[in-house]
């Protein structure tokens, strides 16, 4: 367990040496405080938590693009510079080190939903506190829907990084990883309506139908008639065949290849 540990203090550190990682953390802090602020020059009638989902459903896009970075050049980066050898001659084994990759990115996901929970609530509560506002209807929101989009839109940005993590794997290449996984993130809602699940019986089985949760705030009722549950067992059988094809690409193949 503790070798386990220093591998994921080990990837925690090449991913928060690099200057990039601080720009990128310091651009998703700058919007989150920035959009309350734009918001409350704009006088409109809205409190808090309308405020802060405003902002949320802005800067989740900055939080998956950057981390979708990070997956895409945790892998591919170690082939890019020769340093892969140097990590696999460890005593660790293959599996291991690449947890210990993906164990990194999700507690980079999760630090940016974090600074987003933080900064965006903080700002709201600062320069809408003693608005009431909007309670109902499109712009209206409360704590609880508005928590529950953030974490359906965390879950949204983590299967994608998940993807992009896949690719560079596969290819071992960030650029493709990149470009591919971003535009999952935003053609999946062209894709559903192509292959729309009240048309297709088989369509409700595509992942991208089901990788953003957040209309289940609303309704009980997903894309073809299905629940919550289905769409949450759809995401988990995906994403442990993303990590096999993973674990497949990283164990087994040749280095030198």
């Amino acid at each position: 367990m503790n070798n386990f540990t220093r591998l994921v203090a080990n990837e925690n550190m090449k991913i928060y040496y690099r200057v990039r990682t601080w720009v990128m953390l310091a651009i998703l802090l700058l919007f989150n405080a920035a959009m309350p602020i734009m918001l409350y020059y704009t006088n409109a009638p809205m409190d808090v938590w309308t405020v802060f989902t405003w902002t949320e459903s802005f800067t989740i896009y900055l939080s998956t693009i950057f981390t979708v970075i990070i997956a895409a050049d945790i892998v591919a980066g170690e082939f890019a510079g020769g340093t892969i050898k140097l990590l696999l001659i460890r005593p660790w084994s293959r599996g291991k080190i690449l947890l210990s990759k993906f164990t990194s990115l999700i507690l980079f996901g999760l630090l940016c939903a974090g600074i987003t929970a933080v900064a965006g609530i903080a700002m709201s509560l600062l320069l809408f506190s003693g608005n009431t506002g909007l309670s109902d209807g499109f712009a209206g929101s409360s704590m609880n829907n508005s928590l529950l989009l953030l974490l359906t839109d965390t879950i949204q940005a983590l299967v994608i990084s998940l993807i992009a993590f896949m690719l560079s794997t596969v290819f071992r290449s960030g650029g493709l990883a990149i470009g591919l996984s971003l535009m999952l993130l935003f053609t999946k809602d062209i894709f559903g309506f192509i292959f729309n699940p009240e048309r297709f019986e088989w369509a409700k089985y595509l992942l991208f139908l089901h990788i953003d949760l957040s209309g289940y705030i609303q309704s009980p009722v997903g894309p073809g008639g299905v629940g919550l549950s289905f769409s949450i067992t759809i995401l988990v059988v995906y994403c442990l065949l993303f990590m096999l094809i993973s674990w497949l690409a990283f164990t087994k193949r040749d280095v030198a290849a």
